[in-house]
């Protein structure tokens, strides 16, 4: 049976991660290997003794750093490799559908899951709602009712980060940028579209999971609202970024922090993202714009 692997890249949220990882212990098709990364002790207390027994792997801050630290350990021991955030809920056969479509097509090299629900647009999502809504899912009509069924594959042009696996062969000589820093704002596209040119990305209705978007431990406004902007213009000049899908990015998101500005959500750092838009818009015109820069904020 060919090797699977998971690997959570996580920082300042130790008790949510032990929760998600123990539910790894749910998965119909149990993971090789476990593969948590954070920057300090701090960062997993109690996450070494989940039942999941997973390995814990320090690097430097950063989501690129911390990913790359993981393929760098993994090398090429395993067939494929997923990728889950520390607040993604996958559904119990969600690793067992992604063997069964790498499997099913050697042509696919990355595969993303249908979210069920995706907290990240509003104040977030509990771990009990978030298995909730998954139990929902399960039991639904609409759901896989034969688990041999081919399940439906619909083609991408890039996977999402929260939730992503990849045949691991595929990866070979490539990494996740470190000019990305931190959070590492849309270095799910840069990577996957670069596997992308290898073969086939795919998703599924037939692997699900809960995105909680959970709001503790994420880059502040200012920060982030730099590389809505910094991000977008480097990807685009790097050639990993489609241009339109950019422009769409950057325009939404500054009309939403612009607008939203002046009635802000409890939950989000409007005036903080639109400065941040406004400092990078300022480095682009004088040629000093530098993804980077927020680590120096």
């Amino acid at each position: 049976m060919a090797l699977m692997y998971v690997v959570v890249a996580t920082v300042g949220r130790a008790s949510l991660t032990r929760r998600t990882i123990d539910l790894l212990e749910r998965q119909t098709r149990r993971p090789d290997r476990v593969i948590v990364v954070s920057v300090s002790p701090q960062d997993v207390e109690g996450v070494a003794e989940s039942p999941v027994q997973p390995e814990i792997v320090f690097a430097g801050r950063g989501l690129c750093r911390q990913r790359n630290a993981a393929l760098d350990m993994i090398g090429d021991a395993a067939a494929f490799v997923t990728f889950f955030d520390d607040d993604f809920v996958p559904a119990p056969d969600y690793l067992e559908m992604v063997e069964r479509v790498f499997e099913g097509d050697p042509a696919i090299v990355g595969i993303t899951g249908d979210l069920l629900a995706d907290g990240i647009n509003s104040s977030g999502l509990s771990v009990e709602a978030a298995l909730a809504i998954v139990a929902a899912r399960a039991a639904s009509p609409d759901s896989q009712a034969d688990p041999q069924a081919d399940p439906a594959l619909r083609d991408r042009q890039a996977l999402y980060g929260c939730n992503m696996a990849i045949r691991l062969s595929a990866a070979t000589g490539l990494r996740f940028d470190e000019a990305l820093p931190l959070y590492g704002w849309q270095e799910d596209i840069d990577f996957t579209t670069q596997i992308g040119r290898r073969g086939r990305l795919v998703s599924s209705a037939s692997i699900t999971g809960v995105h909680m978007g959970v709001k503790s431990g994420r880059t502040p406004g200012k920060k982030l609202g730099y590389s809505q902007i910094a991000n977008i213009v480097y990807l685009k000049r790097k050639g990993t970024m489609q241009p339109r899908l950019g422009e769409r990015l950057m325009t939404a998101n500054v009309i939403a922090n612009l607008v939203r500005s002046l009635w802000p959500e409890a939950h989000v750092d409007r005036r903080g993202r639109l400065w941040g838009n406004v400092l990078a818009f300022a480095d682009l015109t004088r040629g000093k714009l530098d993804p980077r820069k927020i680590e120096r904020m």
